[in-house]
């Protein structure tokens, strides 16, 4: 018999590539894993791990058995979801990832939402890349998270997970109004020769700008990385730079700064472990964000 935290732990070194990776994320050591996945090759004998270099790759046989413990996870997770359907109270912890303009513009309206209609339940919320949601949510570290891909970032696909889409907004390119009021509309182009604030790189905010920069024809040349789009608002009202914001961002822009729309766009959706999407938790958590957003 396939032991399942066995197979979840091959299912993240298929993921992750080395054993110490799999072993950071997940709190073990990495002499642990390595022994949880020969017990594993012995209980399905046959080899399912080959060393190249520094790092293990999965045989065939692995490469099956990932996808056979993706289908047992999924069902795994179906199964506590209608287990916490039968219980009927709607009560525990559900832990929340976001990233922050979407923890301060759509989380507290849905969080009391959630309070109102749910009052059992109880939400932790940690502000997150939408970068590094993926191993948390696999990891059971977060059980909802709110995701975002851009035109020029698209989301990675992920066998584990599943997501339902919650808002669309616009880019708009933030540029200091020019002295003596109007003058013609920036474009990104007309801002090559600029500084540009940017978010951190590794970050999908940051990808997102360099892609649309080279898009139009040209690397952005990067005076300051900052993540808060109200300090780069901030920023750019006193003249350190132009940069791209998400309509969430762009809420309460300060005085001195000019919002051009861009054909280019943000899409927030809710993640989650594939199998999780009918768990009442998830359901109502769901519900209360898009209750926020309309």
């Amino acid at each position: 018999m396939l032991d399942v935290r066995r197979l979840r732990l091959l299912r993240e070194l298929a993921y992750r590539g080395t054993i110490a990776a799999v072993a950071e994320a997940l709190t073990f050591t990495p002499s642990a894993v390595s022994q949880q996945l020969a017990a594993l090759e012995r209980e399905a004998g046959v080899a399912l791990l080959e060393r190249t270099g520094r790092r293990v790759a999965l045989t065939p046989a692995g490469v099956t058995l990932v996808r056979h413990a993706e289908a047992v996870l999924e069902r795994l997770e179906q199964a506590a979801a209608e287990l916490a359907a039968a219980k009927g109270d709607l009560s525990g912890t559900v832990r929340i990832g976001a990233f922050p303009t979407a923890t301060r513009a759509i989380l507290p309206s849905a969080l009391a939402a959630l309070a109102r209609s749910h009052p059992g339940l109880d939400p932790m919320v940690d502000e997150v890349d939408p970068a590094e949601v993926a191993p948390r949510l696999r990891a059971g570290e977060l059980d909802v998270a709110l995701v975002h891909e851009y035109d020029f970032v698209p989301a990675e696909p992920d066998l584990a997970l599943d997501a339902v889409p919650l808002l669309d907004e616009p880019m708009y390119l933030a540029t200091v109004r020019p002295a003596g009021g109007e003058g013609d509309a920036a474009t990104l182009l007309t801002c090559r020769d600029a500084p540009w604030i940017v978010s951190t790189p590794g970050t999908l905010c940051h990808t997102m700008t360099v892609r649309a920069c080279q898009a139009a024809g040209f690397s952005p040349r990067v005076r300051h990385h900052i993540d808060d789009f109200a300090t780069v608002l901030a920023m750019v009202a006193v003249g350190q730079g132009v940069a791209l914001v998400p309509e969430l961002g762009a809420a309460d822009p300060p005085d001195g700064v000019t919002l051009t729309a861009l054909s280019m766009r943000r899409r927030t959706r809710v993640a989650f472990r594939r199998g999780a999407g009918g768990h009442p938790a998830v359901v109502a958590l769901i519900a209360a964000l898009r209750s926020a957003v309309r």
